[in-house]
């Protein structure tokens, strides 16, 4: 049986997800909610860069069905090969985010996902953390 636990906000005793989340929130005080997802894509990407968090973009994940590949997948952000960071820029996000990063999970073997809606006028109550 798996467990899955799913929160909100900010949790400090996972120095990793701290580092990620703090980097997100600089990002929407730059730049505010009601962007691209693209765009706060980028401008996380660059602040990742400048304080030396190591990630992957855009990177593919298979899934399996039976015997077979089933590619077309990909996960926004992979950081520290440890943690998926699914974007989002909505007013409100739907239950099936949270499906995603589960799936997400599932796939890759990773037991940690945050995702992080950009589209919150106050960025912490748009992040979910996902734990397997």
């Amino acid at each position: 049986m798996i467990s899955v636990a799913i929160s909100s906000g900010v949790n400090m005793t996972d120095p990793l997800t701290h580092a990620i989340i703090g980097a997100a929130i600089e990002v929407h005080r730059v730049l505010g909610p009601g962007l691209l997802e693209s765009i706060y894509e980028e401008a996380l990407c660059i602040e990742f860069d400048r304080r030396g968090i190591n990630y992957q973009r855009q990177v593919a994940v298979d899934v399996w069905y039976k015997d077979q590949v089933i590619k077309g997948q990909r996960l926004d952000i992979l950081v520290g090969g440890e943690v998926v960071v699914e974007l989002k820029s909505m007013s409100a996000m739907p239950d099936f985010v949270t499906a995603q990063a589960l799936s997400y999970l599932k796939a890759t073997g990773l037991k940690r996902a945050l995702i992080i809606n950009f589209g919150q006028k106050i960025l912490v109550d748009g992040v979910r953390r996902i734990s397997l």
